[in-house]
């Protein structure tokens, strides 16, 4: 098993910054393609950026081109979301995923390991 545990969430003015950490743990975890997804209420759960299993690789999506960096340091066993510029529309509940199926998603359905994600509340 593989737990995942966010953090760094919290409430910014629009045009701040914040950046979150996943933290990765358990018995069978060994590093793997990682991503970062957002829900707000009401919506489905997006894609926002991913992460190859080195830190060689990373996509995002093209809302957050730019503004965000994913990164990873697998001596710690952490992945990293810098968000920077954030926008109100982008408060959500922000989730870190791994996947141990497939080497490169932005399905949701393709991640097999959730954390519990972690607030993120951007003011105007």
């Amino acid at each position: 098993q593989v737990q995942l545990v966010e953090s760094g969430g919290g409430l910014v003015q629009a045009g701040g910054s914040l950046r979150l950490s996943c933290a990765a743990s358990g018995r069978t975890y060994v590093p793997s393609p990682m991503g970062w997804f957002r829900q707000a209420p009401g919506k489905e759960r997006e894609f926002v950026a991913r992460i190859s299993r080195t830190g060689a690789g990373t996509y995002y999506a093209d809302s957050v081109k730019g503004r965000f960096t994913i990164s990873r340091d697998n001596a710690k066993n952490t992945v990293y979301l810098q968000m920077n510029s954030l926008k109100p529309e982008e408060t959500a509940v922000y989730y870190c995923a791994a996947t141990y199926r497939v080497a490169l998603s932005t399905r949701p359905s393709e991640y097999d390991y959730w954390g519990q994600g972690t607030q993120v509340t951007v003011s105007s």
